[in-house]
């Protein structure tokens, strides 16, 4: 499954996996948010909730689109957050992985905080 994640200064697409998470965000879509960055990551409120799935991480690769389950969030990380050890993207606790970004996960660097941001199937 596709979407595409749009924000004012650009948009990317990204394919998921089929997880109980991705499948429970596809239900939801489109959804409408205001973004918040922390380091290189953003994330934003979905109002899906889900459960942690039993294979969830807290270091993932750049470009993984992951889900915050604490906070019923799409987390994004296109590079190191304040709690990265080196250049690894470390999330704030485990999430659960839906895919990752078709193109340059870096073009996220251009959300600000407090910009919309929508993600809608692709």
């Amino acid at each position: 499954m596709k979407i595409r994640i749009l924000w004012p200064a650009g948009h990317l697409t990204a394919t998921l996996d089929e997880t109980p998470t991705a499948e429970a965000l596809a239900a939801a879509l489109p959804v409408s948010a205001s973004a918040n960055t922390w380091g290189e990551e953003v994330y934003f409120d979905t109002g899906v909730r889900v459960a942690l799935e039993h294979d969830a991480r807290q270091v993932v690769e750049p470009g993984t689109v992951a889900f915050w389950t604490e906070g019923d969030a799409l987390a994004l990380p296109y590079g190191p957050t304040p709690i990265s050890r080196g250049g690894e993207s470390r999330l704030a606790s485990p999430c659960n992985v839906l895919g990752s970004f078709d193109g340059d996960p870096r073009l996220l660097a251009t959300v600000r905080d407090g910009d919309p941001i929508r993600v809608e199937l692709a």
